[in-house]
């Protein structure tokens, strides 16, 4: 499975309640579970006026279709090409 981090735009995002992002969250697992393994979410970051994403899927086109199927916007899914952290300042570090 490729990793995708999505932008999903929306206005007041920060201001949501434990309550109604409780309820994303449920939707959201539900279409997960209907898609038969093609999509994994990982974890999801809210700032004031968007939810950024991070998921495992088959493909764009199936982390695509999650997004259809829940009614969750997806204005912008990016393939993770490649993934560092403080680590990587490490010279003895050996990447794959």
């Amino acid at each position: 499975m490729n990793k995708y981090v999505i932008e999903r735009p929306l206005p007041g995002a920060g201001q949501l309640s434990a309550p109604e992002l409780q309820g994303i969250a449920q939707t959201s697992n539900e279409v997960i579970e209907g898609m038969a393994g093609r999509v994994q979410w990982i974890q999801s970051y809210v700032t004031d006026d968007t939810i950024y994403c991070v998921y495992l899927g088959d493909d764009e086109e199936s982390v695509r279709e999650h997004a259809r199927l829940g009614g969750f916007p997806a204005e912008k899914v990016s393939e993770v090409a490649t993934i560092f952290d403080p680590s990587t300042a490490d010279k003895t570090m050996v990447f794959a």
